[in-house]
C-alpha cells in the first residue's frame, strides 16, 4: 500500500487561510446582490421593467408635437396605448376606406424606442362610423370581422396586446351582455371577434377590456369572470383581460382588487391595468396609487400598467385631477408614491 503523507501545519495553516478569505468574500457579495438587483430606477419605465413589466401611458397623435408633453413621455414611459387614433371611426371613416396615418405617428414612435404598444380597439358599441351605426344583423357582423382582420393585419407583429372587444356588458347587477347592435348578431359575436383577431395578428396578445370590473363582488366582474373562463375551457384564443381602473368617488377603488386580478389570473390569462386613473389630489391618491400598482406587482401574470394620459390637463376628467403629472409637468406626490411601489418589486426574468 503506498504510503498518505500527511499536510504540514504550514500546508493545513495556508489552507485555512485561503478558505477564510474566500468565505469573507462570498459573503460580501451576497450581501450585495439585494442592493445590486434592487436598484432604485428614477423614472416609471425603467422601475417597472425591473420586474419584467412596462409602465406606459395613452398618448394622443397630436399631442406628440408637444415639446412639454414628449419630454415626459419619453423619459417616463416603455409602453403607448392610441387614446382615439386606432379606435373603428378614426381607422375605417368609411367602409373598406381605411386610414392609419395617426395611429401609425404614435406606433412609430413608440417602436423607435422600442416600447410596447397597446391596440385599443377592435370591437366596440361605441366610436363607430355613421356607416357601421346604422348597420345590423349579418351586414354588421361581417363588417365588424373585416375591420377585426383588416386592422390587425395592417399592424401585424407591431402590436403587443390588442383590446379586442371592449366593454360588451352591461353596468349595475344584472351581468347582462350590453344590447348593443353587435350584441344583437349573436351572442357569439366576441369569440367570433378573438378568432379574426388570431388568425390576423397570431403574435399578439388578445384581450377583453372593460371598466367597473375591478370590485371581485359585482355581478359585472363575475360575468367577465364567467365568460373568460368558458373561453378558456372551449379553447377560445384570448390570452388576457384589460381592467379599466377608472377610479373615483362613484366606482372607488376597493382592496379585493388584488383579488380580482389573481382570481383572472388562475384562469389561465394574464392581466393588464389599460386605463388606470384616480381621481383626487395628496396623499389619498398617492396611498390608492401605491396600492393599485403593489396589487399588479403581487399577482405574477400582472403584465404592467397603463395610465390614460400623461398630465393632469390630458385626462378626459381633467377636472378631477387623476394623474401622476400637474398640466405643467410636476411630479405629484401619486407620482414618487407609484415609483417607489414599482421599485420595491422583485426582480423576474423580462
Amino acid at each position: 500500500m503506498a504510503s498518505r503523507t500527511r499536510p504540514t501545519g504550514h500546508t493545513r495553516l495556508r489552507t485555512l487561510t485561503l478558505s477564510g478569505t474566500a468565505a469573507i468574500i462570498l459573503a460580501l457579495v451576497v450581501s450585495l446582490l439585494p442592493n445590486l438587483a434592487q436598484a432604485a430606477e428614477t423614472t416609471l419605465g425603467a422601475a417597472a421593467a425591473q420586474s419584467g413589466r412596462y409602465f406606459g401611458a395613452a398618448v394622443a397623435a397630436n399631442k406628440l408635437s408637444d415639446s412639454a408633453y414628449t419630454t415626459i413621455l419619453n423619459r417616463e414611459f416603455n409602453s403607448v396605448t392610441p387614446e382615439n387614433e386606432m379606435k373603428i371611426d378614426a381607422t375605417e371613416p368609411q367602409q373598406n376606406n381605411f386610414t392609419f396615418s395617426n395611429a401609425d405617428r404614435i406606433v412609430n414612435h413608440a417602436t423607435s424606442r422600442g416600447w410596447k404598444v397597446r391596440g385599443h380597439t377592435l370591437a366596440w358599441h361605441s366610436q363607430q362610423p355613421g356607416w357601421m351605426q346604422g348597420m345590423e344583423g349579418t351586414t354588421l357582423r361581417n363588417a365588424m370581422l373585416n375591420h377585426v382582420t383588416r386592422v390587425a393585419t395592417y399592424y401585424r407583429g407591431k402590436i403587443y396586446s390588442w383590446d379586442v372587444v371592449n366593454e360588451a356588458f352591461e353596468d349595475g347587477n344584472s351581468g347582462a351582455r350590453r344590447n348593443s347592435n353587435l350584441q344583437r348578431t349573436g351572442n357569439d359575436w366576441i369569440e367570433a371577434a378573438f378568432r379574426a383577431a388570431d388568425a390576423a395578428d397570431p403574435n399578439a396578445k388578445l384581450c377583453y377590456n372593460d371598466y367597473n370590473t375591478d370590485n371581485w363582488t359585482w355581478a359585472k366582474t363575475q360575468a367577465v369572470y364567467n365568460m373568460v373562463r368558458d373561453f378558456k375551457s372551449r379553447g377560445v384564443p384570448i390570452d388576457c383581460v384589460g381592467f379599466q381602473s377608472h377610479f373615483n368617488a362613484n366606482s372607488p377603488y376597493n382592496s379585493n382588487y388584488r383579488t380580482t386580478l389573481s382570481s383572472f389570473a388562475a384562469l389561465g390569462v394574464d392581466v393588464q391595468i389599460t386605463e388606470l386613473d384616480i381621481e383626487g389630489s395628496g396623499t389619498t391618491q398617492a396611498n390608492t396609487f401605491r396600492s393599485v400598482v403593489s396589487d399588479c406587482l403581487a399577482v405574477a401574470r400582472c403584465n404592467g400598467v397603463t395610465v390614460w394620459g400623461v398630465r393632469d390637463c390630458d385626462s378626459w376628467r381633467s377636472s378631477g385631477t387623476p394623474l401622476l403629472f400637474e398640466c405643467n409637468g410636476n411630479k405629484k406626490a401619486a407620482y414618487t408614491a407609484t415609483l417607489e411601489a414599482l421599485n420595491s418589486a422583485s426582480r423576474v426574468a423580462v
